[in-house]
């Protein structure tokens, strides 16, 4: 399969026999390492904290045998399937001739998908008749994407195979250009990641029942002292927060389960690409909680991307939202921000939906940016996006940390600041927060 966007680089030296192998010793040291701590550990079954760390020292032994698997592969070649139950997978390839119309497979994709090898490969108008209904707008805007803006493809849909299982497959891949620049065909790997995902909602969910479990009768003072963590929401992996950032932004993000009362899955946070290197970032929280947990989040936030992916402008978005959420028979939005950056010219454009304004960091200082609908932003600025239900006492205590905020090095520790020393106040109710450094 040709690869012409890279046709400049010189191939990769293999590494020798020697360094691989003592990666592999080292990997496998590791591994027996993890799994003496494991069978070391006193747990009978019914606690949850016992069930949590077993299920996350299963994820790891897991990864590491995969990682032995992989360097087995780089010293002996190619394996010709992996063990069962492995999180490791195969990987297929294609190449879309958007000139000819014609598509090349590799025989490992058909494998993946659960398709006859000696069948023709399909379309990319075809492609999606193997995906979930539900996951179909998100492999056509990813492609979209791809052939019309040039940019690569990364992201995960469901596929359904003849035999009515049901797959998580993870795409990534790249334009490749003509002579005069333009998109001549469409290529792409894609692997079997079910396996992988499985086990990580195990952790997910095991460490949900250790959260949800009731209070002590000493966990009010306790909650006075400790410092605070943020946590990925009830519904983090099901929408990617793009963690390793945007154009000119260091993003970082975290919930906050209530200190109070049960998690009610009602707010949330996302960082969703528009055209031109823009994005769209967006806070708030639902009225109520939904009777289907972390569905209320999930149907927002997919209902953001595709209005904000149409071309919606924030100031559009409110109306727009709420007009879905009635349809959808879901709480209204209490509270949120809904935010526009344009990296070019470092301008931000914003519509609350609610009482929030977004907070702004910068020489040491902090203030609201209230009474107004955008502003030009610096390099090195700290922005600061809230769910609401905060008193006026409670922002102020945020804009206090400002001497701290502005000399982070990374929008994590930015969140991390404010979960420690604010975390108290943040967490009577479901919260979110989210950062946002511009880089250049």
């Amino acid at each position: 399969m040709s690869s012409h966007l890279f046709a400049d680089h010189p191939a990769a030296q293999p590494p020798g026999h020697g360094s691989v192998e003592s990666l592999i010793s080292q990997a496998r040291r590791l591994r027996g390492d993890v799994d003496a701590v494991r069978r070391g550990s006193q747990d009978d079954g019914t606690d949850p904290r016992g069930r949590w760390q077993r299920a996350l020292y299963d994820l790891a032994l897991h990864q590491l045998s995969d990682i032995d698997e992989h360097l087995a592969q780089l010293r002996d070649g190619p394996a010709p399937a992996p063990r069962p139950g492995s999180l490791l997978s195969r990987v297929g390839s294609a190449e879309w001739n958007l000139l000819t119309d014609e598509a090349e497979w590799s025989g490992e994709l058909f494998h993946i998908l659960g398709l006859d090898d000696t069948a023709a490969p399909l379309s990319l108008d075809e492609l999606p008749s193997l995906v979930l209904a539900e996951d179909r707008p998100k492999l056509t805007a990813m492609v979209t994407d791809c052939l019309v803006d040039g940019r690569p493809i990364d992201g995960e849909f469901r596929v359904v195979r003849p035999d009515d299982t049901v797959r998580t497959v993870h795409m990534m891949g790249e334009p490749v250009l003509d002579a005069d620049g333009s998109t001549a065909s469409m290529w792409a790997v894609l692997r079997d990641v079910s396996e992988l995902r499985r086990s990580q909602r195990a952790v997910s969910e095991t460490r949900d029942s250790l959260r949800r479990r009731p209070l002590p009768a000493d966990a009010g003072q306790r909650a006075a002292v400790e410092p605070r963590e943020a946590v990925p929401p009830p519904w983090h992996g099901l929408l990617r927060f793009p963690h390793q950032g945007r154009p000119g932004l260091d993003l970082a993000a975290g919930y906050l389960p209530s200190r109070t009362h049960a998690p009610g899955c009602g707010a949330w946070y996302d960082a969703c690409p528009l055209a031109d290197d823009e994005t769209l970032l967006s806070v708030g929280d639902l009225a109520g909680p939904s009777a289907e947990g972390a569905q209320g989040p999930t149907v927002l936030i997919g209902a953001l991307r595709g209005l904000a992916t149409a071309g919606t402008r924030p100031a559009q978005l409110p109306d727009r939202v709420d007009r879905l959420l009635e349809d959808a028979a879901l709480p209204p939005v209490r509270s949120a921000l809904y935010c526009g950056y344009r990296p070019h010219t470092r301008t931000l454009a914003w519509a609350p939906a609610g009482h929030p304004v977004p907070l702004l960091f910068r020489e040491g200082m902090g203030r609201e940016l209230a009474g107004q609908a955008g502003a030009t932003l610096r390099a090195g600025d700290l922005l600061l996006l809230y769910t609401g239900g905060l008193a006026p006492a409670d922002v102020r205590r945020l804009l206090c940390l400002a001497p701290r905020l502005t000399e982070v090095d990374s929008a994590q520790d930015g969140v991390r600041v404010v979960t420690e020393k604010c975390g108290e106040y943040l967490g009577q109710e479901d919260s979110c927060v989210l950062m946002a450094r511009v880089t250049s």
